[in-house]
């Protein structure tokens, strides 16, 4: 996923510019503000769609079995207390009583990002990957009980699971290794969120 500024922006924004800014824009546009400056994120690959998709899939299923308040979206608006950046991650578990034309939440449980080539561009005066900020945005929310870092070019993932006031982080890697994330009633193998995939692909009938 590549990164475009258009022209006719300049200078910083306020998180509030930012946020009058995206309530102007048509739906299938997607911005980030990165050190208050608007970055319209380009169409991401099939790969990042599907795991987006499965991800979501598996959340909310499990979601349904433990009759939680909560329900898996993609791609919500975020209004965090982070300054001059606002990330949009590609799943999240937010509560399920949202309102009609709804496109910003104050609480999410969960943050999940499926990692681009977008994600590892240096921020504007932190000189890191957007990525790890994001990651930082994330578990700096009061509310939040995991965050899922997602690689798309491989079958990997950082989960950071919040246990007490601290954070327990762990790296997954291969189709077999066990994905847990209690307090969301999810347990599979990490392959499954690459289901129908080149990393896994699904079997043709004959």
């Amino acid at each position: 996923m590549g990164i475009a500024v258009p022209e006719t922006i300049s200078g910083e924004m306020s998180s509030a510019e930012f946020h009058s800014f995206q309530e102007r824009r048509p739906d299938h546009e997607r911005w980030e503000l990165l050190a208050g400056v608007p970055m319209m994120m380009t169409p991401p690959t099939l790969v990042h769609n599907r795991i987006a998709s499965n991800l979501e899939r598996l959340l909310n299923s499990a979601l349904e079995q433990m009759s939680k308040p909560w329900v898996a979206v993609q791609r919500p608006g975020l209004e965090f207390d982070s300054g001059n950046y606002r990330p949009e991650p590609d799943v999240a578990v937010i509560d399920a009583d949202f309102d009609e034309g709804q496109r910003f939440v104050h609480r999410a449980y969960l943050l999940a990002e499926i990692v681009s080539i977008s994600d590892e561009i240096g921020v504007p005066k932190l000189r890191e990957p957007w990525i790890d900020v994001k990651r930082r945005i994330y578990r700096a929310h009061a509310l939040c009980e995991a965050v899922l870092i997602v690689r798309q070019d491989r079958i990997e993932a950082e989960v950071d699971l919040r246990i007490g006031n601290d954070w327990q982080s762990s790296t997954l890697s291969g189709g077999e290794a066990e994905l847990h994330l209690p307090a969301f009633g999810v347990q599979c193998a990490l392959g499954d969120l690459y289901d129908g995939t080149p990393l896994r692909p699904r079997k043709r009938r004959t």
